[in-house]
């Protein structure tokens, strides 16, 4: 069975590639999203959509340094050291080669590593979220959860709205973290979206997360 798993998602994360890599998914979004876990700085992962964008709508696979810069806030010699770090990295790849009608050669940002970075990381963060937490550590660690995929510390109004949803709406722990999750996959990880969700659970008497699921999938179904 083990293997059979271990097969599968190879499948899923091969799948994710391809899609990626045909323009067929939405690659800056799961690079926003998940730059930060993938250890990129804000410069590198900006710098990233933006070779993706000159390669796929201006046709540009060379940009130099000046012409990156002029679109960020970035100076040449800070994008020069965060082309340096991709490349170190294995997020970039340069390319030589020669046009197969003229005869000249060129040089290309390769971003394949990239697709698969990304896929990977796909792949693996869809297997944690499957794996069951048990409700005494979701408890104790509700907060920590929050700023783990909000990359940073709460803010105290932030705390106050999460203890707020515990205490006077009296929803559960394991709920308020599905709809953190729902939030995550929305590509939407702010307060007001989750207690949008939180909200409409309410009133469609969803108390579980079972219940929550079911829900989805009827709301899935009519769209």
């Amino acid at each position: 069975m083990k293997g059979t798993r271990s097969s599968s998602s190879k499948a899923y994360e091969e799948g994710m590639r391809a899609g990626l890599q045909a323009g067929r998914l939405d690659v800056p979004a799961l690079l926003i999203t998940g730059y930060r876990e993938l250890g990129l700085t804000d410069t590198e992962a900006m710098l990233l959509v933006h070779l993706l964008y000159y390669s796929e709508k201006e046709q540009n696979d060379f940009p130099t340094p000046d012409e990156l810069g002029q679109r960020m806030s970035a100076g040449p010699e800070e994008v020069i050291g965060a082309l340096s770090q991709l490349l170190k990295t294995g997020y970039l790849r340069i390319e030589e080669g020669t046009h197969s009608v003229t005869g000249v050669r060129f040089e290309r940002y390769c971003l394949d590593a990239l697709y698969g970075k990304l896929a990977s990381w796909w792949t693996e963060k869809g297997k944690a979220e499957e794996q069951p937490v048990s409700k005494p550590d979701v408890g104790k660690n509700l907060f920590s959860i929050f700023e783990k995929e909000f990359a940073r510390p709460l803010t105290p109004m932030e705390l106050e709205t999460i203890s707020g949803w515990l205490d006077q709406d009296g929803f559960q722990d394991d709920l308020i973290l599905a709809a953190l999750k729902e939030a995550v996959f929305a590509g939407k990880v702010h307060f007001r979206y989750i207690d949008r969700i939180l909200l409409e659970w309410q009133r469609n008497r969803i108390l579980t997360v079972e219940q929550a699921k079911e829900h989805r999938q009827k709301f899935r179904g009519r769209s």
